[in-house]
Protein backbone atom coordinates (compact mmCIF):
# COMPACT_ATOMS: atom_id res chain seq x y z
CA UNK A 1 0.00 0.00 0.00
CA UNK A 2 1.45 3.33 -1.05
CA UNK A 3 -1.07 5.44 0.92
CA UNK A 4 -0.57 5.84 4.66
CA UNK A 5 -3.91 7.53 5.31
CA UNK A 6 -7.20 7.80 3.48
CA UNK A 7 -9.18 10.85 4.58
CA UNK A 8 -12.82 10.94 3.52
CA UNK A 9 -14.20 14.47 3.71
CA UNK A 10 -12.30 17.58 2.64
CA UNK A 11 -13.89 20.29 4.75
CA UNK A 12 -12.87 21.83 8.09
CA UNK A 13 -12.27 18.59 10.02
CA UNK A 14 -10.87 16.49 7.17
CA UNK A 15 -8.38 19.08 5.95
CA UNK A 16 -7.28 19.84 9.53
CA UNK A 17 -6.59 16.13 10.09
CA UNK A 18 -4.81 15.75 6.77
CA UNK A 19 -2.61 18.76 7.52
CA UNK A 20 -1.17 17.09 10.62
CA UNK A 21 -0.36 13.96 8.62
CA UNK A 22 1.09 15.95 5.72
CA UNK A 23 3.42 17.77 8.07
CA UNK A 24 4.62 14.38 9.29
CA UNK A 25 5.43 13.61 5.61
CA UNK A 26 2.86 10.83 5.44
CA UNK A 27 1.31 9.92 2.09
CA UNK A 28 -2.35 10.93 2.10
CA UNK A 29 -5.33 10.80 -0.21
CA UNK A 30 -8.21 13.15 0.62
CA UNK A 31 -11.52 12.17 -0.97
CA UNK A 32 -14.23 14.82 -1.11
CA UNK A 33 -17.55 15.09 -2.97
CA UNK A 34 -17.75 18.89 -2.67
CA UNK A 35 -20.95 19.26 -0.61
CA UNK A 36 -20.00 20.48 2.89
CA UNK A 37 -22.75 21.00 5.44
CA UNK A 38 -22.05 24.74 5.72
CA UNK A 39 -22.32 25.44 1.98
CA UNK A 40 -25.62 27.26 2.52
CA UNK A 41 -24.07 29.98 4.70
CA UNK A 42 -22.50 33.15 3.29
CA UNK A 43 -20.26 33.74 6.30
CA UNK A 44 -18.69 31.88 9.21
CA UNK A 45 -18.76 33.82 12.47
CA UNK A 46 -17.02 33.38 15.79
CA UNK A 47 -14.08 31.54 14.19
CA UNK A 48 -10.69 32.70 15.48
CA UNK A 49 -8.99 35.04 13.01
CA UNK A 50 -11.61 34.55 10.30
CA UNK A 51 -14.80 36.11 11.64
CA UNK A 52 -17.19 36.87 8.78
CA UNK A 53 -15.41 34.97 6.02
CA UNK A 54 -17.32 32.68 3.67
CA UNK A 55 -16.99 28.98 4.63
CA UNK A 56 -16.40 27.90 1.02
CA UNK A 57 -13.68 30.53 0.68
CA UNK A 58 -11.99 29.31 3.86
CA UNK A 59 -12.24 25.75 2.64
CA UNK A 60 -10.70 26.56 -0.75
CA UNK A 61 -7.80 28.38 0.87
CA UNK A 62 -7.18 25.52 3.33
CA UNK A 63 -7.22 22.99 0.48
CA UNK A 64 -4.70 25.03 -1.49
CA UNK A 65 -2.40 25.17 1.53
CA UNK A 66 -2.74 21.42 2.08
CA UNK A 67 -1.90 20.62 -1.54
CA UNK A 68 1.37 22.51 -1.18
CA UNK A 69 2.64 19.40 0.64
CA UNK A 70 4.05 16.95 -1.91
CA UNK A 71 2.72 13.81 -0.19
CA UNK A 72 -0.94 14.88 -0.51
CA UNK A 73 -3.33 13.86 -3.25
CA UNK A 74 -6.87 15.25 -3.53
CA UNK A 75 -9.59 13.19 -5.22
CA UNK A 76 -12.85 14.92 -6.18
CA UNK A 77 -15.25 11.98 -5.80
CA UNK A 78 -17.71 10.35 -3.47
CA UNK A 79 -16.63 7.35 -1.41
CA UNK A 80 -19.31 4.68 -1.84
CA UNK A 81 -17.90 1.79 0.15
CA UNK A 82 -15.19 1.13 2.72
CA UNK A 83 -13.94 -2.37 3.53
CA UNK A 84 -11.02 -3.86 5.49
CA UNK A 85 -8.23 -4.91 3.14
CA UNK A 86 -5.36 -6.88 4.64
CA UNK A 87 -3.77 -4.63 7.26
CA UNK A 88 -5.54 -1.55 5.89
CA UNK A 89 -8.68 -0.40 4.12
CA UNK A 90 -10.09 -0.10 0.63
CA UNK A 91 -12.30 2.73 -0.62
CA UNK A 92 -14.52 2.35 -3.67
CA UNK A 93 -15.23 5.71 -5.32
CA UNK A 94 -18.07 6.76 -7.60
CA UNK A 95 -15.56 7.56 -10.37
CA UNK A 96 -14.64 3.87 -10.53
CA UNK A 97 -11.34 4.28 -8.70
CA UNK A 98 -10.36 2.03 -5.78
CA UNK A 99 -7.95 3.35 -3.16
CA UNK A 100 -5.97 1.34 -0.61
CA UNK A 101 -4.55 2.82 2.59
CA UNK A 102 -3.15 1.73 5.94
CA UNK A 103 -5.43 3.94 8.03
CA UNK A 104 -8.81 5.55 7.40
CA UNK A 105 -10.16 8.81 8.76
CA UNK A 106 -13.86 9.63 8.41
CA UNK A 107 -14.71 13.34 8.29
CA UNK A 108 -17.88 12.58 6.39
CA UNK A 109 -20.22 14.99 8.15
CA UNK A 110 -23.99 14.85 8.59
CA UNK A 111 -27.12 15.84 6.69
CA UNK A 112 -29.57 18.23 8.31
CA UNK A 113 -33.09 16.80 8.23
CA UNK A 114 -35.30 19.86 7.97
CA UNK A 115 -39.08 19.98 8.43
CA UNK A 116 -41.05 20.12 5.19
CA UNK A 117 -42.25 23.65 5.70
CA UNK A 118 -42.86 25.92 2.68
CA UNK A 119 -40.25 28.67 2.53
CA UNK A 120 -37.77 27.01 4.89
CA UNK A 121 -35.28 25.16 2.67
CA UNK A 122 -34.39 28.20 0.54
CA UNK A 123 -33.66 30.25 3.68
CA UNK A 124 -31.59 27.63 5.49
CA UNK A 125 -28.21 29.03 6.47
CA UNK A 126 -29.41 32.56 5.74
CA UNK A 127 -32.42 33.85 7.69
CA UNK A 128 -33.15 30.39 9.13
CA UNK A 129 -30.36 28.87 11.20
CA UNK A 130 -29.58 26.66 14.17
CA UNK A 131 -26.62 28.35 15.93
CA UNK A 132 -27.01 31.83 17.45
CA UNK A 133 -23.26 32.10 18.05
CA UNK A 134 -22.76 31.76 14.29
CA UNK A 135 -25.72 33.84 13.08
CA UNK A 136 -27.45 35.65 15.95
CA UNK A 137 -25.50 38.92 16.04
CA UNK A 138 -26.30 39.81 12.43
CA UNK A 139 -30.04 39.93 13.16
CA UNK A 140 -29.31 43.11 15.14
CA UNK A 141 -31.81 42.60 17.99
CA UNK A 142 -34.76 42.33 15.61
CA UNK A 143 -37.69 39.93 16.26
CA UNK A 144 -36.59 36.29 16.26
CA UNK A 145 -38.38 32.96 16.45
CA UNK A 146 -37.68 29.38 17.50
CA UNK A 147 -39.51 26.52 15.82
CA UNK A 148 -40.26 23.72 18.28
CA UNK A 149 -38.70 20.41 17.22
CA UNK A 150 -37.93 18.66 20.51
CA UNK A 151 -38.01 19.38 24.28
CA UNK A 152 -34.61 21.09 23.99
CA UNK A 153 -36.34 23.75 21.87
CA UNK A 154 -37.42 25.34 25.16
CA UNK A 155 -33.78 25.69 26.09
CA UNK A 156 -33.05 27.05 22.62
CA UNK A 157 -35.75 29.72 22.99
CA UNK A 158 -34.20 30.90 26.24
CA UNK A 159 -30.82 31.13 24.53
CA UNK A 160 -32.07 32.92 21.40
CA UNK A 161 -33.70 35.58 23.58
CA UNK A 162 -30.18 36.90 24.24
CA UNK A 163 -30.09 38.09 20.61
CA UNK A 164 -33.52 39.67 20.25
CA UNK A 165 -37.21 39.55 21.27
CA UNK A 166 -38.16 35.93 20.79
CA UNK A 167 -41.30 33.95 19.97
CA UNK A 168 -41.47 30.18 20.46
CA UNK A 169 -43.63 28.54 17.77
CA UNK A 170 -44.95 25.25 19.15
CA UNK A 171 -46.22 24.19 15.72
CA UNK A 172 -49.00 22.15 17.31
CA UNK A 173 -46.86 20.54 20.04
CA UNK A 174 -47.87 20.72 23.69
CA UNK A 175 -45.89 22.06 26.64
CA UNK A 176 -46.89 22.21 30.30
CA UNK A 177 -48.46 25.22 31.99
CA UNK A 178 -45.33 25.47 34.12
CA UNK A 179 -43.19 25.68 31.00
CA UNK A 180 -45.49 28.31 29.51
CA UNK A 181 -45.24 30.35 32.69
CA UNK A 182 -41.47 30.07 32.63
CA UNK A 183 -41.35 31.33 29.03
CA UNK A 184 -43.66 34.25 29.93
CA UNK A 185 -41.49 35.16 32.92
CA UNK A 186 -38.52 35.41 30.56
CA UNK A 187 -40.41 37.61 28.11
CA UNK A 188 -40.63 34.87 25.46
CA UNK A 189 -43.94 34.82 23.55
CA UNK A 190 -45.49 31.42 22.79
CA UNK A 191 -47.57 30.65 19.70
CA UNK A 192 -49.39 27.32 19.94
CA UNK A 193 -50.79 26.93 16.41
CA UNK A 194 -49.41 25.08 13.42
CA UNK A 195 -46.87 26.92 11.32
CA UNK A 196 -48.07 26.90 7.72
CA UNK A 197 -45.21 28.64 5.88
CA UNK A 198 -42.36 31.11 6.06
CA UNK A 199 -42.79 34.31 4.09
CA UNK A 200 -40.42 36.89 2.61
CA UNK A 201 -38.43 37.79 -0.47
CA UNK A 202 -35.61 35.53 -1.65
CA UNK A 203 -33.59 34.30 1.32
CA UNK A 204 -34.89 37.10 3.58
CA UNK A 205 -37.47 36.12 6.19
CA UNK A 206 -40.38 38.51 6.74
CA UNK A 207 -42.58 36.39 8.95
CA UNK A 208 -44.13 33.10 10.01
CA UNK A 209 -47.60 32.34 8.68
CA UNK A 210 -50.10 30.83 11.11
CA UNK A 211 -53.72 29.97 10.34
CA UNK A 212 -55.04 33.43 11.23
CA UNK A 213 -52.11 35.84 10.70
CA UNK A 214 -48.44 36.36 9.91
CA UNK A 215 -46.07 36.96 12.82
CA UNK A 216 -43.30 39.36 11.65
CA UNK A 217 -39.79 37.98 12.14
CA UNK A 218 -36.26 38.74 10.96
CA UNK A 219 -34.76 35.35 11.80
CA UNK A 220 -35.92 31.87 12.74
CA UNK A 221 -33.90 29.26 14.64
CA UNK A 222 -34.49 25.55 14.87
CA UNK A 223 -32.58 22.50 16.04
CA UNK A 224 -32.38 20.14 13.06
CA UNK A 225 -32.23 16.41 13.45
CA UNK A 226 -29.34 14.87 11.55
CA UNK A 227 -28.35 11.70 9.70
CA UNK A 228 -24.95 10.46 8.62
CA UNK A 229 -24.01 11.96 5.26
CA UNK A 230 -22.11 8.77 4.39
CA UNK A 231 -22.72 5.05 5.02
CA UNK A 232 -19.02 4.27 5.55
CA UNK A 233 -18.98 4.22 9.36
CA UNK A 234 -21.96 1.87 9.42
CA UNK A 235 -20.42 -0.37 6.75
CA UNK A 236 -17.26 -0.72 8.85
CA UNK A 237 -19.18 -1.53 12.02
CA UNK A 238 -18.24 1.62 13.94
CA UNK A 239 -20.11 2.13 17.21
CA UNK A 240 -22.47 5.09 17.44
CA UNK A 241 -23.74 7.19 20.32
CA UNK A 242 -27.08 8.97 20.46
CA UNK A 243 -27.92 12.65 20.94
CA UNK A 244 -31.27 14.47 20.85
CA UNK A 245 -30.42 15.50 17.27
CA UNK A 246 -29.43 12.04 16.06
CA UNK A 247 -26.56 9.52 16.01
CA UNK A 248 -22.87 10.31 15.90
CA UNK A 249 -19.76 8.12 15.60
CA UNK A 250 -18.22 7.17 18.93
CA UNK A 251 -14.62 8.37 18.90
CA UNK A 252 -12.08 8.93 21.67
CA UNK A 253 -9.12 11.10 20.67
CA UNK A 254 -10.39 10.47 17.14
CA UNK A 255 -10.15 6.67 17.41
CA UNK A 256 -13.42 4.84 16.65
CA UNK A 257 -14.39 1.41 17.95
CA UNK A 258 -12.81 -0.12 14.82
CA UNK A 259 -9.00 -0.35 14.97
CA UNK A 260 -7.35 1.79 12.33
CA UNK A 261 -10.48 3.87 11.69
CA UNK A 262 -10.57 7.42 13.02
CA UNK A 263 -13.36 10.01 12.86
CA UNK A 264 -13.68 13.76 13.33
CA UNK A 265 -16.03 16.66 12.70
CA UNK A 266 -19.82 16.77 12.68
CA UNK A 267 -20.12 13.02 12.12
CA UNK A 268 -18.34 12.37 15.43
CA UNK A 269 -19.79 15.11 17.68
CA UNK A 270 -23.21 15.66 19.18
CA UNK A 271 -22.98 19.44 18.69
CA UNK A 272 -20.40 21.27 16.63
CA UNK A 273 -19.32 24.39 14.79
CA UNK A 274 -16.41 25.33 12.54
CA UNK A 275 -13.94 25.88 15.36
CA UNK A 276 -14.79 22.58 17.02
CA UNK A 277 -14.52 20.74 13.70
CA UNK A 278 -11.03 22.15 13.13
CA UNK A 279 -9.99 21.22 16.67
CA UNK A 280 -11.39 17.70 16.36
CA UNK A 281 -9.72 17.17 13.00
CA UNK A 282 -6.37 18.40 14.32
CA UNK A 283 -6.64 16.04 17.29
CA UNK A 284 -7.68 13.05 15.16
CA UNK A 285 -4.92 13.62 12.61
CA UNK A 286 -2.25 13.79 15.28
CA UNK A 287 -3.71 10.72 17.03
CA UNK A 288 -3.69 8.77 13.77
CA UNK A 289 -0.05 9.67 13.21
CA UNK A 290 0.88 8.54 16.72
CA UNK A 291 -0.94 5.27 16.08
CA UNK A 292 1.19 4.78 12.95
CA UNK A 293 4.35 5.38 14.98
CA UNK A 294 3.55 3.47 18.15
CA UNK A 295 1.07 0.90 16.85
Amino acid sequence: MDIDALVVGGSFAGISAALQLARARRRIAVVDAGAPRNRFADASHGFFGHDGRAPLELNAQARQQLLAYPTVRFVAAQALEATPQGEGFALQLDNGERLLGRRLLLATGVRDLLPELPGLAERWGQSVAHCPYCHGYEFDRQPLGVLYRMPLSLHQAQLIAEWGPTTLFLDGHAISEEERAHMAALGIAVEAGKVLALEGEGTTLAGVRLADRVVPLRGLFLAPTVAMASPLADQLGCAFDASPAGPYIRAEMGQTSVPGVFAAGDAAMAWSNAAQAVAAGTLAGAAMHRAMVFG
